[in-house]
C-alpha cells in the first residue's frame, strides 16, 4: 500500500511539474497515463494476493474444524493415533500448498 501512495505522489508532482511548464505538456501527460497504468497493475497485484491470501486462511479454518471434529469422534478408538498422525500430515500439505 506504501508504493501505492508513492507513486499516486509521484503523479501529482507531475500534474503540478506539467501545469506549472517545468515539463512539456505532451510529454508529461503521456507519462501520467503510463504511471497510472502502472499503479493499476499494482492495485490488482495486491487485490490478487490479497484474495489468495483470504481464501487460504479460509481453507485453513474449514480443515482445521474438520480436524478436530473427526479426532472427537474417534477419541479413545483404536484408530485415533493414526488419524492424528495422518491429520497433522494433511495440515502440514495444506499449509505449505501455494
Amino acid at each position: 500500500m506504501y508504493e501505492i501512495q508513492e507513486m499516486q505522489e509521484d503523479v501529482r508532482k507531475l500534474r503540478e511539474d506539467v501545469e506549472n511548464f517545468t515539463v512539456k505538456r505532451d510529454a508529461g501527460v503521456a507519462r501520467i497515463a503510463q504511471m497510472q497504468k502502472e499503479i493499476r497493475g499494482t492495485i490488482a497485484q495486491v487485490d490478487l494476493f490479497t484474495s489468495a491470501k483470504d481464501r487460504k486462511g479460509l481453507l485453513l479454518i474449514g480443515a482445521d474444524r474438520a480436524i478436530r471434529e473427526m479426532i472427537s469422534i474417534f477419541k479413545d478408538d483404536p484408530i485415533e493415533g493414526p488419524l492424528q498422525e495422518a491429520a497433522m500430515s494433511v495440515w502440514a500439505k495444506i499449509q505449505y500448498e501455494e
